[in-house]
């Protein structure tokens, strides 16, 4: 068995080139500004945002091209504009959920500017501190595939050629921009589902009678997920799919077997039927009991994956113990050799910002969320002694599972609001048990899970981006510098988008004669929806425990059957089916890809070249659909939808996504099979390696 092949970057540590510089942190700020409004503004509407990586990395080398800049240039660039994208995903997953709450009407004050701004601040400068204490540890684990750092890095190293590999990228980026394009105008149907019933449907009376079904689902025609799903492989992505499985094979099904008598689905579909005259009673039915199946996995179904997320975090915490040690250990003992004046030889490409810093960075983020919790929301000084204590534990504990996540599965699919809502839990329980009550006590609850969700998202994002610059060659603590710049500015401004948002749909509602705001059914910001929800349910002591601990005695039920990522099946409940199943045929085409090899019997050298292939293929699928999603967003913003203005069919063929979805696999087992390449020649180096 041959030995694996020592990492080597892409521009060599030895290698002296321009890299941190004022046009490229300019060109990065502006990214991150633009990024980050653009997510916010799907965040709200849809409860997911775009990862902001890819068109960071396009725009910016496209931009740094033109100018003569390096590509370590280009990779700091990137970097610091992919984080406005973070910083958004902490923003729009929490602040709205003081409005929601009751707490912040009307939500622009002065002092909600105030501290909103200090809330992420706080939290991305404490998910850099983090990251740069995790980041020897993670990037260097074997284990951990990076599928979207691989994907960034690729886009880089593409632009330094002018032909060769690089077409191979290129084309899939204008192939998976074109698929979101042709999606977004209905050429074709995204997601096709259909509600199948177990038993004859009878009517009596006015009473809908029947014993449940099962929503049936085809995997989203995504080709960001599929590549996504390329890169992770058939294993992790079969392991994330199991978790769908669960959640809508099984835990959604059972609960409507027996809830299925007791609905009025009849009422639900009449109902529906008067909202929209052109439904027919079949129709509307079907769509009653999709939106019941919906309502309970994302009530019930859900808050289970969280209790499992909780142990599985636990988990995923304890099994890195021996290597989080020791990467904590040998940045201690960097800082006491420079203190003695021993001279510390570290490479260029593994310098972060020194410990010192990183301490005072960590002990400046606990003294203000003591400042907020007592001064701004008046609870006492033990109470914000005790919820800047937990922020910090809680801070650690999520940026390392938010970064081992964004290793398997990308920033893209990283559930930064499961983690938030498991914060919040926690929280709650332990400033209850302390005696708040109260607005007050809603209000520190939601605080702190804010800056525990913005540390983690920064710190899922930031990972992502050292991995990519470890592949390319850049250096560390530049990279964290210019980060910490991105936020400072992101989060100055982000309030500002949030209140043009809400204020925007307010009005709206007034013309329209519906209630306009976060909450309202054109800013519905779930996941801030559901923070109110459960920080005001176990402040006043109403919460649904047994769904938690449920959740948490499957986590321990995953353990103990030895399931080598737990947390990443409980991911799997806790996304939509469609972003799991397209993930999962991903990673089954890899597989086909993989059994095509060896029976082709390829030599090593076939083999990197068709990975190569492969992964440049499936990086393009995902920025391509990233940068059109982003001009989709942009739109958007000026309430301008491109379905609107051209539609190909008011309802879309299923035929049409069937033969995209086959076009997809087609083209990542095709060309990947077909540029492997002389069996003769000397083995390249892998991707991503």
């Amino acid at each position: 068995m041959s030995e694996p092949r020592k990492f080597i970057p892409f521009v060599s540590p030895d290698t002296n080139m321009t890299e941190f510089t004022v046009r490229g942190l300019l060109i990065g700020l502006i990214m991150a500004v633009v990024l980050g409004a653009a997510n916010a503004y799907l965040g709200l509407k849809a409860g997911m945002t775009i990862a902001a990586t890819y068109p960071a990395a396009v725009i910016g080398m496209a931009i740094l091209k033109a100018m003569k800049g390096s590509i370590l240039e280009e990779n700091f660039a990137r970097t610091v504009g992919s984080i406005g994208e973070s910083v958004a995903a902490g923003a729009i997953f929490t602040l709205p959920a003081f409005f929601v709450a009751g707490l912040w009407n009307p939500f622009f004050t002065p002092g909600h500017y105030i501290t909103s701004t200090l809330i992420l601040i706080a939290g991305g400068v404490l998910g850099i501190m983090f990251v740069a204490l995790l980041r020897r540890v993670m990037v260097e684990d074997a284990e951990l595939p990076f599928p979207e750092s691989v994907a960034a890095s690729e886009i880089h190293k593409a632009g330094q050629k002018t032909g060769g590999s690089s077409k191979f990228l290129f084309g899939a980026m204008i192939f998976g921009a074109l698929v979101k394009l042709l999606g977004e105008m209905k050429f074709f149907s995204v997601y096709w589902e259909k509600f199948v019933t177990f038993s004859k449907q009878t009517i009596t009376g006015t009473k809908y009678v029947g014993e449940g079904g099962m929503l049936m689902g085809s995997p989203g025609i995504s080709p960001a997920y599929m590549g996504v799903g390329y890169i992770i492989g058939p294993k992790l992505a079969s392991l994330n799919f199991s978790g769908g499985i669960i959640a809508w094979g099984l835990l959604t099904p059972m609960i409507l077997y027996f809830l299925g008598p007791s609905l009025d689905i009849h009422a639900m579909a009449v109902s529906l039927m008067g909202k929209d005259p052109s439904l027919t009673l079949d129709a509307a039915t079907n769509k009653a009991w999709v939106t019941t199946s919906y309502s309970i996995w994302r009530y019930i179904v859900r808050p289970i994956a969280i209790g499992g997320m909780l142990v599985s975090a636990v988990f995923t915490l304890y099994r890195m113990r021996k290597s989080l040690t020791a990467g904590i250990a040998r940045s201690v003992n960097d800082v006491k050799k420079a203190a003695a004046g021993h001279e510390v030889n570290i490479p260029r490409n593994e310098k972060d910002i020194s410990f010192g810093w990183i301490v005072l960075g960590i002990a400046s983020v606990a003294l203000l969320t003591f400042f907020i919790t007592f001064f701004i929301f008046h609870t006492s000084a033990i109470v914000a002694l005790v919820a800047a204590t937990v922020m910090i534990i809680l801070a650690f504990f999520f940026a390392a599972v938010s970064g081992y996540l964004v290793g398997i599965m990308g920033s893209s699919n990283n559930p930064i609001s499961g983690l938030t809502l498991t914060a919040l839990v926690v929280t709650a329980l332990i400033l209850v048990g302390l005696g708040v009550t109260g607005n007050e006590g809603v209000a520190s609850v939601l605080g702190v899970a804010a800056i525990v969700c913005v540390s983690a998202a920064v710190a899922g994002e930031m990972l992502q981006d050292l991995k990519a610059g470890h592949i390319l060659g850049g250096t560390p603590w530049r990279m964290q510098i210019g980060d910490i710049l991105g936020v400072v500015l992101a989060g100055s401004v982000m309030f500002g988008v949030l209140v043009f948002l809400n204020d925007g749909d307010i009005a709206k509602g007034i013309r329209e004669g519906y209630d306009g705001g976060f909450g309202s059914k054109n800013l519905s910001a779930p996941q801030a929806s559901l923070m109110a929800i459960l920080s005001k349910g176990i402040v006043s002591g109403a919460m649904a425990w047994p769904l938690i601990i449920a959740g948490i005695l499957m986590g321990i039920g995953f353990i103990m059957m030895q399931v080598k990522s737990p947390m990443l099946v409980c991911v799997g409940m806790y996304l939509p089916l469609e972003t799991t199943f397209a993930i999962f045929l991903g990673g089954i085409i890899k597989g086909i890809v993989e059994y095509f090899i060896e029976k082709k019997k390829f030599t090593e050298a076939q083999k990197v070249n068709s990975e190569n292939v492969g992964v440049l293929l499936a990086s393009g699928l995902i920025a391509g659909e990233a940068l059109m999603g982003l001009i989709i967003a942009i739109f958007a913003v000026g309430d301008v939808f491109l379905y609107d203005v051209f539609s190909f069919f008011k309802d879309p063929p299923v035929t049409i996504s069937l033969v995209v979805l086959g076009l997809i696999g087609w083209v990542l087992v095709r060309f990947p099979l077909k540029n492997a390449g002389d069996p003769n020649a000397p083995v390249p180096p892998a991707s991503g390696m």
